[in-house]
């Protein structure tokens, strides 16, 4: 074990790799540092640049990446009040009065310092945990390894806020999503609409990105405002970041506990970044003394969430990798990236492909300690981007969004499948419907599927009944059932007193009242009958093809139907903020606006295609929407077009579409695709 823990290390630090893995580290950090990304979308963008790459060095920049984000997304939760990414809501509660205290060098130093230790004792923590997994892992069959699978999307489905029967049908709607193509034990044609793009199914990447990064776009486009709101507190300086830093190893107790909060946790499928950073910021105030500086600018409140959300990511790995269970949504992306490259997380991971594990873990320390040493030295710098106006921003970010999702397979239907499940996903956010578990039921779909079909044949063959569904009542599988039963309880039973025991006309109460029609009820309604219509079309699938989806639309029409009633009969005292209540009845026109802008820059693709049309957009967005100068719009576009040439094009050979003009014009098919 040592032998391939220092032979991954010298792979790692192979300079090729090496350089990889700082160039995703300063993806990572650039993109932590702006609100509304974080490390899904990176992941979902990055993963097209891997296909080429072997797999410790697509794994060194998918994990650099990752590993970073939640170090850099400190600095708008300081400077601005605004989180980064979930990771870092709670950063904000005392990062942001520090920074109004003049202490902003201060709580970057401890969030950094607190980042470094959190996130390389994570790494420890995966790495000491190999030895023990490995013998485990002996009394895993398929059995084990499909209740786990429904373990994970039960709990993080569960544990979706003040919506879990929404979160469970989310994850239902994911594995739903999943059976689409050919199906894989009878072979029929499922839910394909008689389009070849869905035969093999829908690709990872557009739906990540629609989910995701197209929502947040939207909003920001509509809201029409920059990261930062005063330019000032964007001047943060270096002084005062060594008093940070003092900080940490003066507190270093509570650094250890909430990084060891932070891993353990991160190792429970479903609890993402927000649940630990608020938990451990929960555990530091509940357990230090003199707390009543909490929330007015303590660092302990910083040092506490930062050191336990970059901890995460080492325990959300051990499942991911010893299991084939995603421990967050980043990990299900994760997962995905594992299956393009062939290789299958669980028992090989730890025996076979050794050497790809520990070159993970040491991949996963080496960008801890690059990222906060960087942050470091480079607040200021990475602040800036947090100053970037949304005329400039929302189309260079929307220009690598499309570039990402086309990376899917390269066909129309990627741009297709961003632009519909983007509406979805806005919908979802609008209506605080919770996006990741759908994600994770369509990455653990497939896996879903072959483990329960391999647990009933073996059943079937060395039963001496012949069951099919004997593997039941093996003693692990009871287990992981009873925890799944205790989840699925613990995680519906206060929203279900809220919603039919509790009366009053408290903030976030839910009462009865007479039928309305609400926008979650419209949504849930149409959920339904989009339901309604897969199930009969299932009807035609062979039986081995039909029960799978029939089971996860079953769970998904009943989750969705408890919704819909509740939607329908009760009404909720305060709520979750949307961008409508924000800006009142400025959203409409606002939202078409944007709608219309993308559709627009669809159609250009379709006309005169992908490289030119990014020109063109660009330009247009910046010069007339953005109210920026004939000149900066310029220059953005011409540098945008540029950088998708070089690197899509030239770097990793996409295969553009044809534009309408090149099809008419074949002597201009050349100039239209590429320049």
């Amino acid at each position: 074990m040592f032998e391939a823990a220092f032979g991954a290390l010298e792979m790692v630090l192979d300079p090729t790799r090496l350089m990889i893995l700082g160039v995703a580290v300063l993806l990572g950090l650039g993109i932590g540092v702006i609100p509304g990304l974080g490390g899904i979308v990176g992941l979902a963008i990055l993963i097209p640049f891997t296909y080429t790459m072997d797999p410790l060095a697509a794994f060194a920049f998918l994990i650099g990446m990752g590993a970073v984000t939640t170090t850099s997304d400190t600095i708008p939760a300081v400077l601005f009040g605004v989180p980064g990414t979930s990771g870092s809501a709670a950063t904000v509660v005392d990062g942001f009065p520090m920074a109004k205290n003049g202490e902003a060098g201060r709580a970057f130093g401890a969030a950094y310092m607190a980042s470094l230790i959190g996130g390389v004792f994570g790494a420890i923590l995966l790495a000491l945990s190999i030895p023990v997994i490995r013998p485990m892992m002996l009394h895993f069959g398929s059995p084990e390894l499909f209740m786990l699978t429904i373990l994970g999307l039960t709990m993080v489905a569960a544990l979706s806020g003040k919506a879990p029967m929404r979160g469970i049908a989310a994850g239902a709607i994911g594995l739903v999503i999943a059976m689409i193509g050919l199906g894989s034990q009878g072979g029929s044609l499922r839910w394909t609409f008689d389009q070849l793009y869905f035969w093999d199914g829908l690709p990872l990447v557009p739906l990540t990105l629609g989910l995701f990064a197209l929502p947040e776009l939207i909003d920001m486009a509509i809201a029409r405002t920059k990261i930062a709101r005063n330019e000032d507190t964007a001047k943060s300086s270096h002084s005062g970041q060594m008093q940070g830093i003092r900080d940490v190893f003066k507190n270093w107790w509570l650094t250890l506990r909430c990084g060891a909060l932070g891993a353990g946790l991160g190792a429970v499928p479903g609890l993402g970044s927000a649940v630990v950073d608020w938990l451990a910021y929960g555990h530091a105030k509940r357990s230090e003394k003199n707390t009543e500086r909490f929330g007015f600018g303590d660092v302990r409140g910083v040092i506490g969430p930062e050191s336990a959300n970059n901890a995460k990511t080492g325990g959300a790995l051990v499942p991911t990798l010893a299991f084939g269970v995603p421990g967050s949504a980043s990990m299900a992306l994760l997962l995905g990236a594992f299956l393009m490259h062939g290789l299958v997380p669980g028992p090989e991971m730890l025996t076979t492909n050794l050497d790809i594990t520990y070159g993970i873990i040491w991949s996963l320390a080496l960008a801890n300690i690059l990222g906060a040493g960087l942050c470091l030295i480079f607040a200021d710098q990475f602040a800036k981007v947090a100053l970037i106006r949304f005329g400039i921003l929302v189309p260079v970010i929307s220009v690598v969004v499309f570039l990402g999702a086309y990376q899917g397979s390269a066909s129309w239907g990627d741009i297709m499948v961003l632009l519909g499940v983007g509406a979805v996903g806005w919908i979802m956010k609008q209506l605080d419907w919770p996006r990741p578990p759908l994600l994770l039921g369509f990455v653990l779909g497939e896996i879903f599927e072959r483990y329960l079909w391999i647990s009933v044949n073996t059943s079937m063959a060395t039963s001496e009944t012949g069951s099919a569904f004997e593997w039941i009542t093996r003693p692990l599988v009871v287990v992981l059932i009873a925890l799944t039963v205790w989840g699925l309880f613990q995680g519906a039973r206060p929203w279900l007193k809220k919603t039919f025991m509790q009366r009053g006309e408290t903030t976030g109460s839910i009462t009865w009242c007479a039928p309305r029609v609400t926008p979650n009820s419209l949504f849930s309604g149409a959920l339904l009958i989009f339901f309604g219509v897969l199930w009969v079309q299932a009807g035609e699938f062979s039986f081995n093809d039909r029960v799978v989806p029939l089971s996860a639309l079953g769970v998904a029409i009943g989750c969705t139907a408890l919704s819909f009633i509740a939607s329908t009969f009760t009404r909720q005292v305060g709520g979750t903020a949307t961008i409508g209540d924000v800006l009142g009845e400025q959203w409409v026109p606002r939202l078409i606006k944007v709608v219309g802008w993308l559709l627009g820059f669809t159609a250009l693709i379709w006309l005169i295609g992908f490289l030119p049309a990014i020109f063109v957009f660009i330009f247009a967005f910046t010069a007339f929407e953005g109210k920026e100068s004939y000149r900066l719009a310029f220059f953005t576009a011409l540098g945008t077009a540029l950088f998708s040439y070089l690197v899509f094009h030239m770097g990793i050979n996409v295969n553009w579409p044809n534009s309408v003009i090149g099809d008419v014009i074949p002597a201009l098919r050349d100039l239209t695709r590429f320049l």
